[in-house]
């Protein structure tokens, strides 16, 4: 499921001479957002020329931007250390800008921009103009840390047919858990209640979801939160993966555990015929 076409009213696209060890930045007037918005993204060297090779959509956290996957948590190192390593299939990297709205747009659909419709169908169309290697064929993936977390599971959730599998880091879980992290007042927010609960998604859709994974630092303010998620998940007998780790609400977390994320989603398409 590829959605309608995007069409981007400007597109523009860093210059590949001046890269900083191959990331790249793609600037677009979004459709969804009625304003401009960010991507970064990475093709490793095993991924040029090729086709249809798979992309890997994460999502920032609250205060965070385009850059903050790569700049501040290495992404694209790590991806390039478990191709050298492991033998990891070669994966297109985009790590958008949830649109810049607030201290974080929680990546839900609101009343006049629609921050959902972005990452879903938007991002992909962008990365796919700019990057000839990923297609309408290429198998999707979505993650995320944080806020991000919350968007990459709860998207995962309500469009199954676009996303292969999806992972969460230290995730909130429920919309009401923005409240510890922004300035802005909750009410503001305009989304509906139905948006608002990654489990209430994921029931919704049971019978179709994606593979799914998540993972919560025994020291983070969010394991309660996370603990409660798996339970009614394993209570449902909604199949999903759940980890903890050592560690709090951090980049040195983060950092550490995208790996988990990037085997993760290599091993669904293992499984694939």
């Amino acid at each position: 499921m590829t959605g309608p076409a995007v069409v981007f009213r400007t597109f523009e696209l860093s210059d590949a001479r001046f890269d900083g060890g191959g990331l790249r930045c793609i600037t677009v007037k979004s459709p969804a957002l009625a304003q401009r918005a960010d991507i970064t993204f990475y093709v490793p060297v095993a991924a040029r020329g090729r086709t249809d090779v798979p992309l890997v959509i994460l999502l920032h956290g609250v205060y965070g931007s385009h850059w903050a996957w790569a700049l501040r948590g290495g992404a694209h190192r790590t991806l390039d250390r478990l191709q050298r390593e492991e033998e990891l299939p070669p994966f297109v990297l985009a790590m958008p800008s949830d649109g810049l709205w607030g201290d974080g747009s929680g990546y839900l659909p609101q009343r006049t921009q629609d921050f959902e419709r972005w990452i879903v169908s938007e991002v992909p169309a962008a990365v796919a103009q700019a990057v000839p290697e990923v297609t309408a064929e290429s198998p999707r993936f979505i993650a995320g840390l944080s806020m991000g977390g919350f968007g990459a599971l709860r998207l995962a959730g309500k469009y199954p047919g676009r996303f292969r599998a999806a992972s969460g880091h230290s995730s909130l879980t429920e919309f009401v858990q923005l409240r510890a992290f922004v300035e802005e007042s909750l009410g503001t927010f305009t989304a509906l209640d139905e948006d608002r609960s990654v489990l209430d998604v994921l029931l919704r859709n049971r019978s179709r979801l994606p593979a799914l994974r998540f993972d919560c630092g025994t020291s983070d303010p969010l394991l309660p939160a996370n603990r409660a998620l798996h339970a009614a998940l394993v209570e449902a007998g909604i199949a999903h993966d759940y980890e903890e780790f050592a560690g709090g609400h951090e980049w040195t977390y983060w950092e550490a555990h995208l790996a988990d994320t990037l085997r993760f989603f290599a091993h669904t398409l293992n499984l694939t015929p």
